[in-house]
């Protein structure tokens, strides 16, 4: 029997030699349906999806204020930020070959922040970051981390990423200020609404409607690299306005708010060399204390500041790794991923890292899921984002050229993808169905995809009791869900024990 002929293209890179071609086996490139050209695409979708976080994690942890009154700095945070992130990211591409991109974690820095620091010191604080981070390696060295993510049921994994779908696409919108919260003053049991007062204004919220409509009208057209054209072209665009219109940001840091202005990031030109290159300040690295947080907070209060990091970081990075993962087709048929022992290790030393160089808790990130929708399934894309938030260090102004509302249109699209995950789950099964639901609806409402998770595991452990099918119950989801119990009933814990 004759062997159908191959395309020219196939025999040329079976012949293919070189750095090219042991990449290729190394990554599995072509074996993933990739090429060299979209995990590059991918690298620099991604990182332009997540540079924002070398501009907002300065303002969280560097702004915030210790038991001594005392401050990291935003200058030092953000050297720190896009150091950690970048060799981390790295890391992640080289050892777990997945397109995962790490970063200082949005929620768990604001944990950081006002939770640890104000009872201790910064030092005791990124102390505590690494104790964290070393008990989480020790989970997933001992098989306990993938143990728990293999007994989840597969359409709780697809729920889990439905969910950060939707979490994402609020992000995207409310980054853009596109939707935004309805001032308490007004005393409404209406959290959010359109706009500013009901309805949109403003030449930062047009540029992330131009970058939106851009965005989709390059993918459905399946036009190459449409989500990194979509986020050059709107900031160009947002350049251009602010050059002439002078529009400003929405917070000048003295008081006076302009809800037209730019939510984060003013986009300017750079006027000069020093405002494109400047050296970076690496002089927070190693200032830690590891132990000393039990005297100056306790040791009963470290123990539950470490429980609630440790579960907020197991789950946000178990939920973004099944969402992206999902979304590029890289689950096998149980819906796990193959050789998540590998990225639960780089998370894991990602949270060490961010305590050794104070920069916060790193971890994966979801906006990883830019990347995979410009094609990326590999670990080269994140070898490119990793590299790029390196070269960020060095030219930190001209990451700040890209304002929230050019960037986040990406987020919505993204969104979007993940959320057809929704066709896995069997609703008309109750059983299922409702821990599912709880699952998606309570990570945007709660702005926290470790709260959906937890929601939903405990929410599918007391309908199977109710059924009386404790027996399906995996002896694991037992425990985690006692956890979560626990993890949301801290604070009556804490009153009961008088902390």
């Amino acid at each position: 029997m004759n062997a159908t002929p191959q395309p020219d293209e196939d025999r040329h890179a079976e012949r293919q030699s070189g750095l090219a071609a042991r990449l290729d086996r190394y990554f599995h490139v072509r074996e993933r349906g990739s090429t060299f050209p979209r995990e590059i695409r991918g690298g620099l979708a991604t990182f332009f999806a997540m540079a924002y976080i070398i501009v907002l994690n300065p303002l969280i942890i560097g702004t915030a204020e210790d038991m001594n009154g005392e401050t990291l700095g935003t200058t030092q945070v953000a050297a720190t930020t896009a150091l950690v992130g970048g060799v981390i990211t790295i890391l992640m591409g080289v050892v777990s070959r997945y397109p995962f991109a790490l970063a200082a974690g949005m929620g768990l820095n604001v944990l950081v922040a006002y939770s640890l620091a104000p009872q201790m010191t910064w030092a005791d604080a990124m102390g505590v970051l690494i104790l964290e981070g070393v008990i989480l390696l020790v989970l997933v060295l001992t098989g306990f981390r993938t143990a728990v993510f293999r007994a989840i049921p597969p359409e709780l994994k697809s729920a889990i990423a439905v969910g950060v779908g939707m979490f994402l696409a609020l992000v995207g919108f409310v980054n853009a200020g596109f939707v935004r919260r309805v001032p308490d003053a007004a005393d409404s049991t209406v959290p959010v609404q359109l706009g500013d007062g009901g309805s949109l204004s403003g030449w930062p919220v047009l540029v992330f409607v131009i970058g939106l409509v851009l965005t989709i009208a390059l993918i459905v057209n399946h036009v190459r690299g449409a989500m990194l054209l979509g986020i050059i072209v709107a900031t160009v665009v947002a350049i251009v306005i602010e050059t002439f219109a002078r529009i400003g940001p929405m917070d000048d840091g003295e008081g006076k708010v302009n809800p037209e202005g730019w939510s984060l990031t003013v986009p300017s030109l750079p006027t000069s060399f020093g405002d494109v290159v400047s050296l970076p300040d690496f002089s927070l690295i190693g200032q830690f204390n590891l132990f000393g947080s039990f005297a100056n907070a306790g040791t009963i209060t470290v123990i539950l500041l470490i429980f609630t990091l440790l579960l907020a970081d197991f789950f946000d990075t178990m939920g973004t790794m099944v969402g992206v993962a999902g979304q590029a087709g890289l689950l096998d048929e149980k819906g796990n991923v193959p050789r998540a022992r590998e990225v639960l290790i780089v998370d894991s030393l990602g949270t060490i890292g961010g305590g050794l160089a104070p920069a916060s808790v790193n971890t994966v990130f979801a906006e990883s899921a830019a990347g995979v929708g410009e094609g990326a399934r590999t670990g080269i894309a994140p070898v490119v984002t990793g590299a790029l938030f390196l070269v960020a260090t060095l030219f930190s102004p001209l990451v700040q050229l890209v304002p929230f509302e050019a960037a986040t249109p990406v987020l919505i699209i993204v969104g979007f993808m993940m959320v057809t995950q929704v066709t896995k789950i069997p609703f008309s099964d109750y059983a299922i169905g409702i821990p599912a639901f709880l699952t998606i609806v309570m990570m945007p409402f709660t702005y926290s995809i470790a709260n959906g998770i937890g929601v939903g595991f405990i929410s599918y452990t007391i309908i199977k009791i109710v059924q009386g099918r404790i027996r399906e119950i995996h002896p694991l989801l037992w425990v985690v869900a006692v956890a979560f119990a626990v993890y949301f009933a801290l604070g009556p814990i804490e009153q009961l024990l008088g902390l």
